[in-house]
C-alpha cells in the first residue's frame, strides 16, 4: 500500500544530504546522469530501469523508538531515485516488499527530467537545508516506511523491494539492512600481551 501525503514530513541524515550535495553541485541540465555513477557513502545497493537509476537503497538502522525493525514494528528505507531523461518526467507509483506494506509520504512522487527523489529517515535536519538552493529546486523529498513488518529485518539480511515507476516500469531490488555504528574493538589483557610478544619477535 502506498500513501502520498500532503504534509511534508521529510528530513534527512547528514551523510546522505552531504552526498547529495556533492553529487548535485557539478550537475546541470544534461549532466544529471553523472549522479548515476556516483559511489554511495553508505553500503546500499543500486538498480536501473529505463531512465530511472536507484542509488544507495538500504533499510535504515533503527533508532529504537519510532523504528525498531522488528516483526510487527516499523522500518525506514533510504534511497535516491534519479531521472536521467532530459525530456520526460516519471513517477514513483508504489513500492511493494516481502517484509510488509511500504508507505510513501511526500508532496508528490513525480520526478521531473534531470531531477531526483530522495528518501531518508528523519534525523532532525531537512535535506533542503543541507544542499544548495539550485540543487534543492530539482529534487523531491519523501519519507518511505515499511509498516507492520512481517518479520525482523536485521543487519546481514536483505528485503526484496519492487519499485513501480509509471514510465520506466518495475525493478526488483534486494535491499540490504544498515548495520549501524561500527562495533568498537575490545582488547583484553591477554590480547595486549600477545600483541607485545608479536612486536618483540620482529
Amino acid at each position: 500500500m502506498t500513501t502520498v501525503g500532503t504534509k511534508r514530513r521529510v528530513t534527512a541524515a547528514f551523510a546522505v544530504a552531504a552526498g547529495a550535495a556533492l553529487a548535485l553541485t557539478g550537475c546541470s541540465a544534461g549532466q544529471v546522469s553523472q549522479m548515476a555513477v556516483q559511489v554511495a557513502a553508505i553500503n546500499g545497493t543500486e538498480a536501473n530501469v529505463g531512465a530511472m537509476s536507484l542509488r544507495n537503497v538500504h533499510v535504515v538502522y533503527p533508532d529504537g523508538k519510532e523504528y525498531t525493525n522488528l516483526k510487527g514494528g516499523k522500518a525506514a528505507v533510504a534511497f535516491v531515485a534519479i531521472n536521467t531523461s532530459e525530456r520526460y518526467a516519471d513517477k514513483l507509483k508504489e513500492i511493494t516488499t516481502d517484509a510488509g506494506p511500504a508507505e510513501i509520504t511526500a508532496d508528490s512522487t513525480e520526478i521531473k527530467p534531470q531531477a531526483l527523489l530522495v528518501a531518508t529517515a528523519p534525523k532532525g535536519e531537512t535535506l533542503k537545508e543541507a544542499v544548495q538552493d539550485e540543487a534543492a529546486s530539482r529534487q523531491v523529498d519523501a519519507l518511505v516506511e515499511l509498516t507492520s513488518l512481517s518479520h525482523d529485518v536485521g543487519p546481514g539480511l536483505t528485503v526484496a523491494m519492487t519499485f513501480h515507476f509509471e514510465k520506466a516500469g518495475d525493478v526488483l531490488v534486494n535491499v540490504p539492512v544498515d548495520a549501524g555504528p561500527v562495533t568498537p574493538r575490545e582488547e583484553s589483557a591477554k590480547s595486549g600481551a600477545a600483541q607485545e610478544a608479536a612486536e618483540g619477535s620482529h
